[in-house]
């Protein structure tokens, strides 16, 4: 079902740079320009090839300067040249530091776009309002790394909040930031919709696929695929709610569904809604590929509400936890307003502290 025409998202630098050369070697082909979209594609590779060559470049640069003044301490006794090279000793642990970060980021869909879709938990308002919340939070995640959003669909609550939403993250790497957020995410608060004024808990799952590009086509049999087209409900205007706008793709053979109802043509949700099914199928089979050696995969369970990820407790206390890495943060608001990155960090990084794995908050 997937053929893949990437060589992979390794750290390999020979690999990257063998890379780099073959793409240099075919643009000067003749042809190679006629088709600008193809030419596009494999130019993309050779740009994510450099972003991995360069620092690493860059890195060996520095360390030969250390080495020179290092050389140059041995010989003579100069205070400005130590702290010089203090200052370089201190700027280099930051870039091995990046560069470790990047060294996560290298996954071969990494790069690409990211599918994000949040699902409210059992427990009706409760939950529907928290899930908006999440969303909310997303946004704002977004909005601080520049990247652009846009809705492929959304469930409205009854009351209040939404029972699910779908967005397309478009930017350099929201997948590979992103995958650090799927999982189930647990809210313990003062219910604003409680008369009672008592403490309840709220699930929301949010999972996380990449938008696959150019250099990995996914095959769908005619015969595998059902579609429904139906009206879209919601504030979608007098167009969408009058015809049969909104679109259904379900994969039979695994059962894999997709719906697409923000675009005001069927056209345009038909392309949209295959897009993501495609992702969907891709992100499926991946996990089936990875799931001994996958950590993030063996933490993606949509829906299953006693794996959470992450503790978001309001009431009695205010903090913010990570079961997984144990990394805390005591102004929930902070984290809600889209301050996610020490979270997103430690997950890429690795990093598990005293105490990780330790619920915080109880349920009611």
């Amino acid at each position: 079902m997937i053929a893949s025409r990437s060589s992979g998202g390794g750290f390999d630098i020979a690999l990257r740079l063998k890379e780099v050369a073959d793409v240099d070697r075919k643009s000067l082909e003749a042809g190679f320009w006629d088709d600008a979209k193809a030419a596009q594609s494999v130019m993309k590779v050779r740009t994510r090839a450099l972003e991995v060559i360069e620092p690493f470049q860059a890195a060996e640069r520095d360390m030969a300067e250390i080495g020179d003044f290092l050389e140059l301490l041995k010989s003579e006794s100069d205070p400005d040249l130590a702290a010089e090279l203090r200052s370089k000793l201190d700027a280099m642990e930051k870039t091995l530091g990046a560069l470790e970060f990047r060294r996560m980021l290298s996954g071969e869909a990494d790069p690409n776009n990211a599918i994000l879709s949040i699902n409210a938990g059992s427990g009706g308002t409760e939950a529907q309002d928290w899930a908006e919340m999440l969303y909310r939070m997303y946004l704002r995640y977004c909005e601080r790394r520049g990247w652009k959003v846009e809705l492929v669909e959304e469930t409205p609550g009854e009351e209040a909040g939404i029972k699910s939403a779908t967005v397309n993250v478009i930017g350099e790497y929201a997948y590979g930031y992103l995958k650090a957020e799927a999982g189930v995410h647990r809210l313990v608060r003062i219910s604003p919709f409680d008369a009672n004024k008592r403490r309840h808990t709220s699930f929301a799952a949010v999972n996380v696929i990449p938008e696959l590009d150019d250099s990995i086509e996914i095959e769908i049999q005619d015969k595998d695929l059902r579609v429904d087209t139906f009206r879209a409900g919601g504030a979608g205007g007098q167009h969408q709610n009058k015809t049969d706008s909104a679109v259904r793709y379900t994969h039979i053979p695994t059962g894999t569904s997709v719906v697409c109802r923000s675009e005001r043509s069927q056209i345009q949700n038909r392309a949209v809604g295959l897009k993501i099914l495609k992702a969907k199928l891709y992100d499926l089979e991946m996990q089936k590929r990875n799931a001994e050696r996958d950590k993030a995969a063996a933490q993606k369970k949509e829906n299953a509400w006693g794996s959470q990820i992450r503790s978001y407790v309001l009431q009695p206390y205010r903090m913010v936890k990570d079961l997984r890495t144990g990394v805390t943060a005591g102004n929930p608001q902070a984290v809600l307003d889209g301050d996610l990155d020490e979270f997103i960090t430690a997950f890429l990084l690795g990093i598990r502290r005293e105490g990780a794995g330790q619920d915080v908050g109880d349920e009611e």
